[in-house]
Formats: structure tokens, sequence, C-alpha cells
């Protein structure tokens, strides 16, 4: 795996307590050679150093730029090397999406149908038996899983909108002027609008719930935090729904999910924080025929390693939460 980005020293920090994990190999082109821990200190008992080049693993997490990921993840793939990718590249199921959204074509179109959506809540048992699972985008995540009780139980209708803001990390850890201190600081600003990558996953996943769902508006918005996603969500009901059956509705949907929460009142991100865990939040505007959902996770944490983890532990066979925090860090 790629350690040398956020999500992928998320993951080295998180399976370092998984008990039936043994961590053996991490890379990193621009810091091949150098103990793990020179790059990341807090990683330094893990007394590991990064390789240019994967040695000899069980199973694979890349966490590589997207294109990147995919070209070199396929030779593992050819061997039947499990893996899951936490780029965008298998997430898509039309390979022309990757030339609009992503401006470059994809190597292996082949793999698009047999790459499973890693969202455990809707479909784990293909998760279980899948050789290739494509992590969810941090968005995405937060996002249907606020909006699939909804569109499962046929409710609303008409087009729905995503409005919903990010922490800082989620941007990476190469620079760029945008997450430079002094320019995020007290300050909040949407961006990509009509234009975010994560549009056609979002539209993709709830399509497949809803296939008569027309539309989907998804603005992201960057705020001066560290961690964190909280989308808002808005959609036309098509009848009466009183707010206390909408809550009920949710917590039927998501009796049982491990790392799913329905809370009586909306999440703080904070409330997310540093677990694996989705807080959502169902609530009805009946003067505008409207239910609004929200929902918090941790970007680093549901929203990429802590997912990714929690999908290989279903690809192998251990308990779904093996090896993962439930609790938030606080404050």
């Amino acid at each position: 795996m790629n350690v040398t980005g956020y999500a992928g020293a998320e993951l080295a920090r998180l399976l370092a307590d998984h008990p039936l994990v043994d961590l053996v190999s991490v890379t990193g082109r621009s810091a091949a050679g150098q103990k793990l821990g020179q790059v990341f200190p807090h990683l330094a008992p893990l007394d590991l150093a990064i390789e240019a080049e994967l040695g000899q693993v069980d199973f694979i997490f890349s966490a590589l730029p997207h294109h990147e990921s995919a070209e070199r993840l396929l030779p593992f793939i050819e061997k039947g090397v499990p893996a899951v990718d936490l780029s965008a590249d298998f997430r898509l199921k039309d390979a022309a999406l990757y030339d609009e959204w992503y401006a470059f074509r994809h190597p292996a179109p082949q793999l698009l149908a047999d790459a499973v959506y890693g969202l455990p809540e809707l479909n784990r048992a293909e998760i279980q038996s899948a050789r290739l699972v494509a992590n969810p985008g941090c968005y995405p995540t937060a996002s249907i899983l606020a909006l699939a009780p909804a569109l499962k139980a046929g409710i609303v209708t008409g087009g729905i909108i995503v409005d919903a803001k990010s922490g800082i990390s989620g941007a990476g850890r190469a620079l760029k002027l945008a997450s430079h201190f002094c320019e995020a600081d007290e300050d909040v600003c949407a961006y990509a609008i009509a234009a975010h990558r994560h549009q056609p996953e979002i539209f993709q996943a709830l399509k497949a719930i809803d296939g008569a769902m027309p539309a989907l508006t998804f603005t992201p918005h960057l705020t001066p935090m560290t961690r964190g996603i909280l989308a808002t969500c808005y959609a036309r009901l098509n009848g009466e729904l009183t707010a206390e059956e909408a809550v009920r509705l949710y917590a039927g949907f998501y009796a049982g999910e491990p790392f799913v929460r329905v809370v009586p009142e909306p999440p703080h991100t904070k409330h997310a924080s540093g677990s694996n865990a989705c807080l959502v939040n169902a609530a009805v505007d009946r003067r505008a025929g409207m239910l609004i959902v929200t929902a918090a996770i941790d970007n680093l944490v549901k929203g990429a390693a802590g997912q990714a983890i929690q999908n290989m532990n279903l690809m192998l066979g251990y308990p779904e939460t093996t090896g993962l925090p439930r609790l938030a860090r606080f404050p």
C-alpha cells in the first residue's frame, strides 16, 4: 500500500492494531528508502522501511492517486491477489465517465463490471465474495448513507440536493494554495460547483437504489478543520411524513449496522472524529414538504482507511468490526 498520503498513513495506524493482520510492506515513491518513522514520526514504532515496490503480500490496499492506482494494481489483480482500492479508479461502472470526470482513459475497463462498490451497509454480500473492492469516496459515503433509506422506501421524488462540508485533510497531503493555513483558516468556501468528481459516484449509487431518480445537485465546501465530513441532503417528499415516521424508517433501515447510528439531533463532525462511525439524523420540514438528512463521518476513517479495513474484514471472513474504532475521540 502507498503510505505517504493521509489515507495511507491512517491505514497503517489502524492496521497496526488489527489482531488478524501483519503489516509487512508499505510503499511510497518519493520517500522510498526512508524509514516510515522519518516521514510520519507517529508511525515510528512500526519499524518499517518505505519501499519503491510492494514486497510479497497476501492482500493489498492501494492509496495511490486516481489513474496511477489502477495501473499499479493490474499485475496483482491478474495474479488473483485480493485488493481494496482507495482511489476512484474502480468506483464507476461506465468507463466513459473517467474521460469526462477524471480526464484519463481507464487502463482496464473490463474490470469495472467485476469491481464491487465497497459500501458495506448496501453491498455486504457482494463484498464478502469480491476480489477487488472499490472503496467509496468520503463525500459519497456520507451522502449515500444519508439518502439510501429514503430512496429504498420510495418516500422522496424529484432531484436531490447534497450540500457537504469537508475538513482540509480531504484535499490530500500534496501542497496546494487552497489548503495553506493562511488561505484556509477562518474561511469557508464552495468549490467545484457542478463539477466535483464525486458527483457521478453518488449519482450512480443512488440511481442503483431508485432508478427513477432524475438528477443530483452536489456542492462541496472546504472548512477550516482537519478531519470531518458533514453532508446535508434535501429531497422532496412524495406524500405526508412526520418526523417521527422518518426517524423510525431510518432506525429500522440501519438496525444492526455496527457503524451507522441514527441520532436524535443533527450530528457534529467531532462526534465521529477518529471513529469508523457514520452518524445520521433525519428531519422533516412539513411546510416545505422536504426531507432533510444530515450525516457526519471522519473522512480519513469511515471515509477512507476505516471503511477499507471494514471491507477487508468482510472479504477475508473476519468479524466486520475487527480492529476498527467505534468510539470517537473528543474533544
